[in-house]
């Protein structure tokens, strides 16, 4: 039997092994922060398909190792979720895990524990056949994704010394091949004010006028930003607005908004932010790049600043091209070659370290992060193919 028949008989063979993993991974809650649970579980899945070494790092990463090869491969799915939500919008439990009707139900199903699902699969699969290629293969469940892009690679390649020659993110695809992403900010304005009686507010200076004077030029500045062929347009919006005063019957002294600014190929920080400074400096604006740092479930403090760089490979790029041809001979059609939406663990892995990015995974990112989530076993078996072929002939 050659290879491309022994995985895709793998694949389908063991696609109720995939989607009742994926199953309990969906019934086991894990916001960000809060994924020992989920963590543990994964590890055990891991070692039960007889993985070469399965451990987790500092930060909480899972990370399981197939090979000692020369060529150093990852494949990544971030293991926290966002919360459900209300559930009045839920027509179904959203953590029951339900297997029915050729699909897994349940919050994270496509965000993005069916991708972790298939790649448990996957390595599996190598187990059994042999991974015939020169090449170390790592197994990353990621953790803190959804607070802080790109976070957990930050400390997987800084502190762990892990650095791939390439990695798959299995974000949701529909099983199509991605190769970018706008990257994006979070930015703070603030002004200052002067407190006066409301009944006379010419004594004062009001910091929410200040702040809506900004708004509107920004408002404008939002259809002025550039534009890349492949990845669309930059934009920016205001996300949230507090104010303070010394009463409701006095003039606003303080007043700061948050921005999401979305950044497409060509932009950077240091453009972003002189944007937002130039439009606030006559009105004595503070603009500041936000800084997340919180406490992993493993007690580790760590952070980044909120500045998530865009990532696009070439067509071209040999990791594509690498994708495409795998895509072909597994399923004999030409595979749709597309983008995120949304951002992913790529903003630090190619944005941040120029390590080459292919995305595939299960499931339509239309459903992330929104109710009645949920997965296509048949998407699982293709992704659990698609990884094990890849890292057999890259």
């Amino acid at each position: 039997m050659n290879l491309k028949s022994a995985i895709l008989e793998k694949a389908n063979l063991y696609s109720d092994y995939t989607a009742k993993n994926l199953s309990k991974l969906v019934q086991t809650k894990s916001l960000s922060t809060k994924e020992k649970d989920v963590a543990l579980l994964i590890k055990s899945m891991m070692e039960e398909a007889n993985f070469d070494e399965v451990g987790i790092d500092g930060l909480g990463n899972v990370i399981g190792r197939i090979g000692n090869g020369r060529k150093v491969i990852a494949i990544d799915g971030h293991i926290d979720t966002v919360d459900a939500g209300n559930l009045g919008n839920w027509s179904f439990d959203p953590f029951s895990g339900e297997i029915k009707d050729g699909y897994v139900f349940g919050r994270g199903s496509v965000d993005q524990k069916g991708g972790v699902a298939a790649f448990i699969t996957a390595g599996k699969i190598l187990k059994e056949i042999g991974l015939q290629n020169d090449a170390t293969v790592y197994f990353i469940g990621s953790v803190m994704e959804e607070d802080c892009d790109g976070l957990c690679w930050k400390f997987i390649v800084e502190e762990d010394k892990i650095k791939p020659d390439v990695v798959i993110v299995t974000e949701p695809t529909k099983c199509n091949i991605y190769r970018g992403q706008r990257g994006r900010m979070e930015i703070e304005v603030s002004f200052n004010g002067l407190s006066a009686h409301g009944s006379a507010p010419e004594r004062g200076v009001n910091a929410i006028y200040l702040a809506a004077h900004s708004l509107i030029e920004i408002e404008k500045l939002n259809e002025k930003l550039a534009r890349d062929e492949f990845l669309g347009k930059g934009s920016v919006t205001c996300s949230q607005i507090v104010s303070d005063s010394p009463s409701l019957c006095a003039v606003a002294d303080y007043c700061k908004f948050h921005l999401d600014r979305r950044l497409t190929f060509g932009e950077n920080k240091q453009i972003a932010l002189a944007q937002i400074e130039e439009i606030v400096k006559p009105y004595n604006g503070k603009v500041e790049l936000l800084f997340y740092e919180e406490t992993a479930y493993t007690g580790k403090k760590y952070g980044m600043e909120k500045y998530y760089p865009t990532w696009k490979l070439d067509l071209n790029h040999p990791v594509i091209q690498k994708g495409i041809e795998v895509y072909k001979e597994l399923f004999n059609s030409e595979p749709v070659v597309d983008k995120w939406t949304f951002s992913t663990n790529g903003v630090v892995i190619n944005g941040l370290f120029g390590i080459p990015v292919i995305g595939f995974g299960p499931g339509d990112e239309v459903y992330a992060h929104a109710p009645d989530e949920k997965c296509p076993i048949e998407d699982l078996i293709k992704a659990s193919a698609f990884y094990s072929m890849y890292v057999q002939l890259f």
